[in-house]
C-alpha cells in the first residue's frame, strides 16, 4: 500500500464561445472528492490548466483538498470509481470538456494514470458537454 502524495489533473475547456462555465468542477478519486479550483479564471473557452493537489499544490484550500490528510492510498484506485463531476450555477449552465487526464504520484517510478477515451484527442466528437441536461460526470479509465 501506497500513500497518494500528489494528484495532477489537466482539464481543458473547448474553445466553443459557449463551452465555459462559473459552475463548481470536482476530481473524484481514491474514495474521495477534491474541488477543482485556483485563483485563475479556471473554465473559459479554450483555458487548459493543470491542477495539482498535495505537494507542490496550486488549488484553493490545498489544506482541505489534500489526498495526504486524511491520507488515501493507491490500493483504493481501483476500489472507487475515477470521475469528473460538474455542479452548475443553475439550470442552463453547462460546461463543455474538451480534454482529461489524471496522473496520481507522477514522481514515483510508477505513476497511475486515468483518461477517458472519448475525450482524447481534438476533434469535434471528442468533447462532452456536462450540465443539468446533459448529465453532470464522466468517468475515467486507467491507460
Amino acid at each position: 500500500m501506497a500513500g497518494i502524495g500528489t494528484i495532477e489533473l489537466k482539464l481543458q475547456t473547448a474553445k466553443d464561445s459557449d463551452a465555459g462555465t462559473d459552475g463548481w468542477v470536482y476530481l473524484g478519486i481514491a474514495g474521495r472528492e477534491f474541488h477543482v479550483e485556483t485563483s485563475d479564471n479556471d473554465f473559459e473557452p479554450g483555458a487548459a490548466y493543470t491542477y495539482v493537489f498535495g505537494e507542490n499544490a496550486n488549488v484553493l484550500d490545498p489544506e482541505r483538498n489534500d489526498p495526504g490528510a486524511p491520507r488515501i492510498s493507491t490500493d483504493d484506485l481501483d476500489r472507487f470509481p475515477a470521475y469528473i463531476r460538474f455542479e452548475p450555477r443553475n439550470n442552463d449552465d453547462a460546461w463543455c470538456l474538451d480534454e482529461v487526464s489524471v496522473v496520481v504520484n507522477p514522481a514515483s517510478e510508477l505513476p497511475h494514470r486515468f483518461s477517458n477515451p472519448a475525450v482524447i484527442g481534438a476533434a469535434e466528437h471528442r468533447k462532452v458537454w456536462l450540465g443539468q441536461k446533459t448529465g453532470k460526470s464522466i468517468h475515467l479509465r486507467r491507460y
